[in-house]
């Protein structure tokens, strides 16, 4: 005689079998399909903005310009932050659909949500610090990609470099070593910007005290006249490098301060190259640097991603003359 039981547990197994099937066909299904969805749309987000990005380098490269234009820096910090946002935005709907697709319904997650987004409001407030420094900076046009910066943080330590990549949450600077560091947009308190329009090359000059600065002024005068004539400075030299003057007065030395206007990013090649300048020429005119001194310019070049592509453009362009 027949179990009673399993003829019981026969159709009652059939019929989960069968619901677990059509749960797997519908709910599951659905629910892959929004996260391969999801998936290929973060995958085109990123190609999209990746050619964007490349285009944009392209322009820069093709062209004969020295240095990127300020609508090009904001253009690619613009992108990689809307790169950003829109993959946060369809990870958020994809969550969203799934949670449809498996008849969990969204009003009842919203005392939930209120008292997890409040945690994470308290946890996480240095990431919302980061995300709306971040968002000010890139609409503020504060820096942006291939800008040579100095960036101060809370902590007083200051980071100095080209910007290889900004984001709402941070911003990623090459420094001179060639080690990119991650700075996080909310500790920064101070943001200088030595790339942006225009640059100054300044050199600072000790000469003996006994010396004429009349005649001192002559020679930097002719020092500027020369340089800016010289074919492979000219073109990064917005005017002639001129003397300012006596700066300091000392027992055994005065110093001489000479400027040059010069394109974003430029002054501190300038800057060496007009020292060099200046020093042999003082030498030929008999007039030395005191003992125990040197001549100051700005302060050593960060490592920045347009001096290799300058220089290209430079030597191309020699080369076509």
């Amino acid at each position: 005689m027949p179990d009673p039981f399993l003829l019981a547990a026969g159709p009652v197994g059939t019929i989960g079998l069968d619901r677990l099937i059509q749960w797997l066909a519908t709910d599951v299904l659905e629910a892959v399909l929004w996260v391969l969805g999801g998936a290929i749309t973060i995958r085109f987000i990123g190609w999209a903005a990746h050619r964007y990005a490349r285009r944009i380098d392209a322009e820069f490269d093709d062209s004969d310009m020295l240095v990127r234009t300020e609508r090009a820096k904001h253009q690619r910090a613009v992108v990689d932050v809307l790169r950003w946002a829109l993959v946060c935005a369809v990870i958020f709907v994809v969550v969203l659909m799934i949670f449809g697709a498996f008849g969990v319904p969204i009003s009842g997650l919203v005392g939930p949500g209120a008292v997890l987004g409040a945690a994470l409001g308290f946890g996480a407030q240095r990431v919302v610090q980061d995300i709306l420094a971040g968002f000010f900076i890139v609409t503020e046009k504060q820096y942006g990609y291939g800008d040579v910066v100095r960036l101060t943080l809370t902590s007083a330590v200051v980071a100095e470099g080209t910007v290889e990549d900004v984001t709402l949450r941070i911003t990623k600077v090459r420094t001179s070593d060639g080690e990119v560091e991650s700075v996080p947009n909310g500790q920064i308190i101070k943001a200088t910007n030595l790339s942006k329009d225009w640059a100054r090359a300044v050199v600072d000059i000790p000469i003996p005290s006994e010396a004429d600065i009349a005649h001192v002024n002559d020679v930097l005068e002719d020092v500027g006249k020369d340089f800016f004539a010289d074919k492979r400075f000219h073109d990064r030299l917005l005017d002639p490098p001129a003397p300012l003057g006596v700066i300091d007065l000392e027992l055994d030395a005065i110093t001489v301060r000479m400027v040059a206007r010069t394109l974003p990013g430029m002054q501190f090649e300038i800057s060496r190259a007009l020292r060099i300048r200046i020093v042999g020429r003082l030498a030929a005119e008999g007039i030395t640097v005191p003992a125990g001194r040197e001549v100051q310019t700005a302060s050593a070049p960060p490592a920045t991603l347009e001096e290799s592509g300058s220089d290209r453009a430079v030597d191309r362009r020699h080369h076509d003359d």
